[in-house]
């Protein structure tokens, strides 16, 4: 047998390939602007599947009237400038969707079927196409269409491990789509290398100039402070911007187009103000030593920790050991005795660890766009409970508000937390008398059922003004405890959006 004969299932399975990889970058293409809640991996997931759809059944009806490799060929042209239209378009149709177009899930369809439909249904039209090819005896007509149909999800299955494990993390989204526009022209090349050949191998040269362009803007605006990095868990940008509030330049970590750390370039000083809250753990248990963060990103506390509480300890869970690698890289995180980072999920972790802690800070929940639901529930809070010491604390930043639509997701975290906490309060970082202001509101929940704070710290007035931004009112307890089996965070935080 020549590899002639094998031609069909060599383009199926690139294909197959392709459609997955595709669909991966395009969780790294909507993160920024709309995040990765299952909204978006709903409305990715569902337009790629129908544009599938709709791709076979038209693969079928164009291939009955005269298929030749021609078509096919010019069909895998198509899609490869699809995707070229993907990359030039994504950010301004994207911009445009996010300024105007209100809610993540209409904002997220649309999207998706702007940049992602074409493509899909191009490729979709492939393994129809390749059957009504192959196919030369009805006999075998099944076992034509098995075989193709077989080696294509083959194709899906390499893409899908291929793309998650190395090429997203190593190429990032740019880069990615263009080796994906090239790959489909060069299999429309090797179909049809006699039809527009001079045309195809132009595209295929411009496309290798914006890969090399691309390249060297990567390379140029790393040297500039600004970074632009996909790595397996996220979409991460960092750059530097003049603080409002300080006039001083101010270097920003923002994961899926999020500010999750904030840096000043010539002090230690926190920048964000709930990062601040996170003291008030010398007040709820002061002689705490062995602490937890739930989240870690640029590090702004946990550095900030080490520099205030020299006796103390903390244990940072960062799920993306690439932050990591940014943050020693860009954001002045060093080494120290005191710290010790554990690269997982902080489910996983609190499920695992055997430590005992006196305070959990807990910052994972910075985001609008998609919260890890797995750390909100019950079952992890008991999980947070039973690592504590018996005076420890459970210290939480959350963005919501505390009443109305906007506040559901607060409230049932608080219900959540009031269901094995004994004492659970509230501190609104911005307004703490405007229950409907969507802000950092900070939870705090303690172990110990000995009611015995004041709530004024006549010794340190900053923790005294922290203090002060007790919410004072009752929280309406009229949302169900988050669990394991009932979650819908993602509906919760819509409320916000």
């Amino acid at each position: 047998m020549k590899i002639k004969d094998y031609i069909l299932e060599i383009v199926v399975f690139v294909c197959g390939s392709v459609v997955m990889i595709f669909e991966l970058v395009g969780s790294r293409i909507l993160g920024p602007y709309f995040g990765t809640s299952i909204f978006v991996w709903t409305s990715l997931m569902g337009v790629i599947l129908g544009s599938l759809s709709l791709g076979y059944y038209l693969g079928g009806k164009i291939a009955d009237k005269k298929p030749t490799i021609g078509m096919l060929s010019l069909i895998i042209y198509m899609s490869a400038l699809t995707i070229l239209f993907t990359f030039i378009f994504k950010d301004i149709i994207l911009m445009f969707l996010r300024t105007y177009i209100l809610g993540v899930r209409t904002a997220s369809v649309f999207g998706s079927i702007f940049l992602f439909f074409p493509t899909s249904l191009l490729l979709g039209m492939v393994s129809p196409y390749a059957v009504k090819l192959k196919l030369n005896n009805l006999n075998l007509s099944g076992s034509t269409v098995g075989n193709l149909y077989a080696i294509s999800t083959a194709g899906s299955i390499v893409g899908t491990f291929m793309s998650g494990f190395y090429l997203i993390p190593q190429f990032g989204t740019n880069k990615l789509l263009i080796i994906l526009s090239i790959l489909l022209l060069l299999v429309s090349i090797f179909l049809s290398i006699k039809k527009h050949l001079e045309y195809k191998l132009f595209f295929v040269i411009c496309l290798l100039i914006i890969f090399i362009i691309v390249s060297y803007l990567n390379s140029k605006s790393d040297k500039s402070g600004l970074i632009d990095v996909d790595t397996a868990y996220n979409r991460v940008w960092i750059y530097d911007y003049v603080n409002k509030n300080t006039n001083k330049i101010t270097k920003i970590m923002g994961i899926n187009n999020e500010n999750h750390s904030s840096m000043f370039l010539d002090s230690d000083d926190l920048v964000n103000e709930y990062t601040k809250y996170y003291h008030l753990a010398k007040y709820f248990n002061p002689s705490f030593k062995k602490t937890l963060m739930l989240g870690g990103a640029g590090y702004s506390f946990p550095k900030d920790f080490l520099l205030k509480y020299p006796e103390a300890t903390i244990d940072v869970v960062e799920i993306d050991p690439k932050i990591t690698e940014l943050a020693k890289k860009y954001f002045r995180l060093k080494d120290n005795d005191r710290l010790s980072i554990y690269h997982e999920d902080g489910r996983v972790y609190l499920n695992t660890t055997k430590e005992k802690y006196d305070v959990i800070f807990g910052d994972a929940f910075g985001s609008h766009y998609s919260l890890p639901y797995q750390l909100t529930t019950k079952e992890a809070t008991i999980k947070k409970y039973n690592i504590l010491n018996n005076d420890g604390i459970v210290i939480l930043n959350i963005i919501s508000a505390i009443e109305g639509p906007s506040g559901k997701f607060l409230r049932a975290e608080y219900a959540t937390y009031k269901s094995i906490f004994p004492q659970v309060y509230l501190f609104p970082i911005v307004n703490s008398n405007d229950g409907e202001d969507v802000q950092n509101i900070i939870l705090v929940a303690l172990k110990s059922p000995d009611s015995k704070f004041e709530m004024v710290d006549k010794n340190d007035p900053i923790i005294d003004s922290y203090l002060q931004h007790l919410w004072k009112k009752d929280v309406t307890m009229d949302m169900p405890i988050l669990t394991d089996d009932f979650a819908p965070v993602d509906s919760y935080i819509n409320n916000i959006l």
